[in-house]
């Protein structure tokens, strides 16, 4: 009976947007979760998460989508209706991350790696929840290093940042930049290797 109700309801959905003149195009979250896999793969080569940690990470994703697979049904099905009424916006497979801006950010990015990788196994660094690197326990840090330290968390931020915007422009939707950076945090935390910290979505420290 409920999923009659929400069936109902989404057909009246799409009769009410086939009146709609301007089609929404969606944010591609696995084609983005797939870029961003791509990247971290380069940048990070050997040392992402244990094959364990990954495959623990993905059961407890793949969890989740299978609580929402009801609504992609209906959501699938709402989505064929519209393609009747209106023609669908063209929406891309894959997201472009082979620009030259990307490339460079990224190359920048991975030499940069050899030189954090230690702060990161100590803990000193951590991985953020908005998808940057922040100084996590200064106190970890040598103190003839924290200045270097410092200036290298800066310098990957900043790349990291410029990596997320250009993604988006590169795929012809600045509005993406948003949705980029979260999938990447994600993904940081989710590919980190065992021992590495990172901040869930409330913002608390854990360790991997």
């Amino acid at each position: 009976m409920m999923l009659r109700h929400a069936s109902l309801k989404l057909i009246a959905c799409c009769l009410a947007l086939s009146a709609c003149v301007t089609i929404n195009v969606y944010f591609p979250a696995a084609a983005a979760e797939k870029a961003a896999d791509k990247i971290i793969e380069d940048v990070w080569g050997g040392d992402k998460s244990s094959e364990s940690d990954t495959k623990r990470e993905d059961n407890k994703q793949t969890a989740v989508r299978e609580e929402a697979g009801a609504q992609r049904v209906l959501l699938a099905a709402a989505a064929s209706v519209l393609n009747f009424i209106v023609p669908p916006a063209h929406a891309q497979a894959n997201l472009n991350v082979d620009t030259p801006a990307i490339r460079q950010l990224t190359q920048s990015m991975e030499a940069r790696h050899a030189q954090l990788k230690k702060y990161y196994d100590s803990g000193s660094i951590g991985l953020t929840r908005d998808g940057l690197v922040q100084v996590r326990d200064q106190n970890l840090v040598p103190l003839p290093e924290r200045n270097a330290v410092r200036k290298l968390v800066a310098e990957e931020n900043a790349d990291r940042t410029n990596l997320y915007r250009e993604i988006a422009s590169a795929n012809g939707h600045a509005e993406w930049e948003a949705d980029i950076r979260t999938t990447f945090a994600e993904r940081w935390a989710s590919k980190a290797a065992t021992g590495w910290w990172f901040q869930d979505e409330s913002g608390a420290w854990k360790q991997k």
